[in-house]
């Protein structure tokens, strides 16, 4: 006899994970730069970041990247 394999579908759902948390961060895209703000909790704190990395710059143009974490549970 030889062995077989059994295959369960399982429908899954992915949501945010508020205990995850949430951050902001803003990255400045001026050639040469490099800078950036850094992980940040709140999202005006990345956009203040970013105003004063201008008025200090002139740099103009940033990456905003927001993370969040998610949480994936079996949907029975």
């Amino acid at each position: 006899m030889s062995p077989r394999a059994v295959y369960r579908h399982v429908t899954h759902t992915i949501r945010h994970a508020p205990e995850g948390g949430i951050t902001y961060e803003a990255f400045c895209t001026a050639a040469n730069c490099g800078a950036e703000s850094g992980p940040l909790a709140e999202q005006e704190a990345a956009q203040d970041w970013a105003l004063r990395h201008t008025g200090r710059t002139g740099h103009d143009l940033f990456r905003r990247v927001v993370t969040d974490h998610a949480k994936v549970t079996r949907a029975e």
